[in-house]
């Protein structure tokens, strides 16, 4: 019996923020995958290593996580004052299943590393030293983001001192800005209000901000659902009913939102919307035993990503937190106290992170011009991944 031989695809793997995954220029690809369909999904699933009902991503570059088991394709951009066309696939483990629905806030952070190294930016446009703008276009969510990428001697600037709980080792700081981030001609608040009463069959009734801003996000009060809002992975990772009451959660607030039509249709789009608890500040201890105290932090986030609480916290989800924070009356800014706010630092398993955002309020209810955080990125490995020649 004849076996086809692998293929060899031009890869770079990089850390973007608290995630890493697979990234591609877009002409890299098999000819077939440079266009959206079963053959890129097909392509980007062997890469990662699934489906895989262990739950391990072994036979492939997945790391078994919502965190790193992403995939990215690059290509100049075809959109007016951009530089870059970013499309973000976040890979189910043990699925067949490519989400599309979303962006990666954490990976944006290493696309302007990934254009700029690999000639997808006009060289006019980066200086030999200091900092090069990098106009992002996100192809998933059609928005607009900002990179500040630091240069040395014409090279992308990787090493430094900045330092993001959720990382190991510091790196060089690159500030990430989000504009418009809710969709646009439709409301931020899906709902029309702040805050909703989300009724959750078999579940309860609870208070619920829902924003869709950076990513759809469905905020609860970690006391309304049995928590402090302080807890780490393994108090609610391990417990199935826990992430159970989150997934049905997750669903019926998606369909509140508008997002899907009947709760079965969240099964297949699980990257979208997020789920988050929130509470007031609270000394605590993270998931490296480093001790934070409530003075250090306006509030508590907790998130949920692809059916598990996330050790950090999603850049996209950041960005939704930051913006309800500068709303008065959403659960988010209460949890931080409340009034008018153009920044919080926040507390999430693994230490604390600040965002800010810009609100404003018009006839056409709020917006956010703009959301704003600071992340690293570097590569880990680049030359080409394989994969069997019939995979796809």
């Amino acid at each position: 019996m004849s076996h086809a031989p692998q293929i060899k695809i031009p890869a770079t793997y990089m850390r973007g923020g608290t995630s890493k995954g697979v990234f591609f220029n877009l002409t890299d690809l098999p000819k077939a995958a440079q266009v959206a369909g079963e053959v890129r999904d097909n392509i980007l699933l062997r890469v990662i290593g699934s489906p895989d009902p262990y739950g391990k991503q072994t036979d492939g570059m997945g790391g078994a996580t919502s965190s790193t088991s992403k995939t990215v394709i690059l290509s100049k951009s075809e959109q007016p004052d951009h530089d870059v066309d970013y499309l973000f696939g976040q890979v189910a483990i043990d699925k067949a299943f490519v989400d599309w629905s979303g962006n990666c806030g954490n990976l944006t952070a290493a696309v302007g590393s990934f254009a700029i190294s690999n000639g997808l930016v006009d060289p006019a446009r980066v200086p030999e030293n200091g900092i090069a703008t990098i106009r992002i276009w996100q192809a998933n969510i059609k928005k607009t983001i900002i990179a500040q990428v630091p240069m040395t001697n014409g090279k992308v600037q990787e090493t430094g001192d900045f330092e993001l709980d959720g990382v190991t080792f510091p790196a060089a700081e690159v500030e990430v800005q989000f504009l418009n981030p809710s969709a646009e001609g439709e409301p931020m608040f899906p709902t029309g209000n702040l805050v909703d009463e989300l009724e959750v069959p078999g579940v309860g009734n609870f208070k619920a901000t829902m924003i869709a801003a950076g990513i759809p996000t469905i905020f609860i009060n970690a006391e309304d659902i049995g928590y402090t809002g302080s807890e780490l992975q393994e108090a609610i990772n391990g417990d199935d009913k826990a992430l159970t009451m989150f997934e049905t959660i997750r669903a019926y607030g998606a369909v509140k939102m508008g997002l899907i039509d009947h709760v079965d249709e969240a099964l297949n789009r699980q990257h979208t919307p997020k789920v988050a608890f929130v509470s007031g500040p609270k000394s605590y201890t993270t998931s490296s035993n480093k001790d934070v105290s409530a003075d250090a932090i306006d509030l508590h986030v907790r998130a949920l990503s692809m059916g598990k609480l996330h050790h950090a916290m999603m850049g996209t989800a950041a960005v939704a937190i930051g913006a309800a924070a500068a709303v008065p009356g959403t659960l988010v800014n209460l949890a931080a106290g409340g009034g008018k706010r153009n920044a919080v630092v926040f507390g999430h398993p693994s230490g604390t992170l600040r965002v800010g955002a810009e609100a404003n309020q018009t006839d056409n209810g709020w917006t956010v011009s703009k959301a704003i955080m600071s992340r690293s990125a570097r590569v880990l490995m680049e030359g080409s991944v394989r994969i069997p020649g019939d995979s796809f």
